[in-house]
């Protein structure tokens, strides 16, 4: 037994704590990097499954998962991550095999540097409250 590790008697790998193991790159085949749209995926997109999006026995079961969590609402990247338990890395080439079939919608916060001006925000109030 090496750090709490051990082979069990099918010949999978159990830790002590945890169960069954999968180690992250065999999940992503061995992928560090979703294929597509890098910068879209940060941690606070928000991500939701197409309505048409349903679970598809050619994906792997953690594709199928990631659709599940996002069905019924949007989540951001961290909260798939978090709510799968998977290192959110793994979360990121998953999602972009997803993008790639169609299967999600990601939207992306509008960068600060975007925003506009809080001057101008205090124009348009005062504005309003001279109408």
């Amino acid at each position: 037994m090496n750090g709490g590790h051990q082979r069990g008697p099918d010949g999978h790998w159990y830790d002590d704590a945890a169960g069954p193991l999968v180690r992250p790159y065999a999940m992503t085949g061995g992928r560090t990097r979703p294929g597509t749209a890098v910068a879209a995926l940060d941690l606070i997109a928000l991500v939701l499954a197409e309505p048409g999006a349903a679970d598809d026995p050619a994906l792997e079961p953690e594709h199928n998962a990631l659709l599940a969590l996002c069905r019924d609402e949007p989540l951001s990247v961290a909260e798939l991550a978090a709510d799968a338990d998977l290192p959110v890395g793994v979360v990121r080439v998953l999602l972009g095999d997803l993008l790639t079939l169609g299967s999600v919608r990601v939207s992306t916060p509008v960068p600060p540097a975007q925003l506009p001006d809080e001057r101008i925000l205090r124009e348009v109030i005062n504005g309003l409250r001279a109408l």
